[in-house]
């Protein structure tokens, strides 16, 4: 039965329909070319009502159409279904992956654990084990806040707190910090450019972009990394270019990495550890901004960029750039009827 089971396959159902169908039109051709041929020979010997050739155009046509409509629906059907099966594979790859990168932190502080409570062990080395644990529950907590997070994301909640800021001071600042955080040195990592025009955004939700960005460079270089982010802006939008001298992505993979649960995987590629959300995530942060971000690369070995554009405050897309500091305006009144006696200041949104 085993060996039977490609018969199930739904490609392998799908074809063998269509070609069921296919056969039916062929069929269905040589019906009506067969009885027109005898009809326009024994004409004259049939009744008239049996020569009604509009009848049988229209009843043709009729049947072509309603087949061609469940063609095209079987079709859309199978565009679903593959997209579905797809979706289920990468769910499953995520899955596997996440099932990874859970145990090992977990093994590793049950270990520390179970050494620290079977032997004696001096200060100094309780201390390294101790620190050992805290990295590995931090690892663990980054884990399940990107799984968290994916829930807050696509319900839109994972940015609400807009305000208004200077383009060079918000990004620049996000970018120190981010080079605190990944302890980056001078000769990694170069800003240049600048965008002295005003943006709407949610700090909090645009430093995760950042860091992913920067955390994707780091990851996906074979030798010392070197990371150029560059600022520029026009009349109606700004931008911010990350560009790598990573791996690169090849043509084919490109249209594919901002995908959930989505990594690239070939020969030149460094064993990375994730659950391939990061970049899934920086684009759906940049399009609730009502920005764009796309990627650019001559392929493996040639480096990666990636460039976001977002609309200037007061420029450009004002009336989606006013919803979300209404949202947020809402949001924090909300906030102050449910605790009254919190500060206001906490809530404060800037508005011009």
């Amino acid at each position: 039965m085993k060996r039977l089971g490609f018969l199930f396959h739904p490609v392998v159902i799908f074809v063998s329909a269509q070609l069921a169908w296919l056969s039916l039109l062929g069929i269905w051709i040589y019906w009506y070319v067969t009885n027109y041929i005898i009809f326009t020979t024994a004409g004259d010997k049939i009744s008239p009502q049996l020569l009604e050739k509009n009848t049988n155009i229209v009843a043709l046509v009729t049947g072509l159409v309603l087949l061609v409509a469940i063609l095209g629906g079987m079709y859309l059907i199978f565009i679903y279904l593959s997209r579905q099966l797809k979706i289920t594979n990468l769910y499953d790859n995520f899955i596997a992956n996440i099932t990874h990168e859970l145990k090992s932190p977990l093994a590793s502080i049950q270990l520390h654990l179970d050494t620290l409570a079977s032997r004696e062990l001096s200060q100094e080395k309780r201390n390294q084990f101790i620190a050992l644990m805290s990295k590995d529950a931090n690892r663990l907590k980054q884990l399940i806040d990107s799984i968290l997070g994916i829930a807050q994301l696509e319900q839109k909640k994972i940015a609400h707190n807009f305000q208004i800021y200077t383009v060079d001071e918000v990004v620049r600042d996000i970018i120190n910090e981010s080079e605190f955080q990944f302890n980056l040195s001078e000769n990694i990592l170069h800003v240049a450019g600048n965008a002295p025009c005003k943006c709407v955004i949610d700090r909090n939700a645009f430093k995760i972009v950042i860091d992913n960005l920067i955390d994707n460079a780091l990851k996906y270089s074979h030798n010392t990394p070197t990371i150029n982010i560059r600022l520029d802006h026009n009349d109606k939008s700004w931008s911010l270019e990350v560009c790598d001298n990573g791996i690169g992505i090849s043509k084919s993979d490109q249209k594919n990495i901002f995908l959930k649960f989505q990594r690239i995987y070939h020969k030149d590629s460094p064993n990375v550890k994730g659950t391939g959300l990061g970049l899934y995530w920086v684009r759906q942060i940049v399009r609730y901004h009502g920005g764009n971000v796309n990627v650019t690369s001559d392929g493996v070995g040639h480096g990666t960029c990636f460039r976001i554009e977002l609309p200037v405050y007061r420029r450009a897309k004002k009336r989606h750039i006013q919803q979300l500091l209404d949202l947020t305006k809402t949001l924090h009144q909300s906030a102050n009827k449910s605790f009254p006696n919190n500060d206001k200041s906490e809530h404060n949104t800037v508005i011009e």
